[in-house]
């Protein structure tokens, strides 16, 4: 008997089925996952395709991620250091 039959044998009919709808429900999610990757870089070639910075696109919406207080308080931190080094 293989080790994979012995797992199987151990597992009750319940458990195998929980195990089978956990996987078809990941791969469907990986399925919808690497369609929306595939819009999202269509929306970027749009913004492209109209003059827009895809860079500066990406930025912002780093940006719009953060805490805006965390996100205030590394600006300052850079806006000193970068003070500090003659660049402001």
């Amino acid at each position: 008997m293989s080790d994979a039959q012995a797992h199987a044998d151990v597992l009750n009919g319940t458990a195998q089925n929980q195990i089978k709808s956990i996987v078809e429900r990941v791969e469907r999610l990986e399925v919808e996952k690497a369609e929306i990757a595939e819009q999202v870089k269509e929306v970027f070639a749009e913004a492209k395709g109209n003059g827009f910075s895809t860079k500066a696109l990406r930025s912002a919406l780093k940006i719009r991620k953060q805490d805006r207080a965390k996100r205030q308080e590394e600006e300052a931190i850079l806006d000193l250091y970068l003070s500090a080094l003659g660049e402001i």
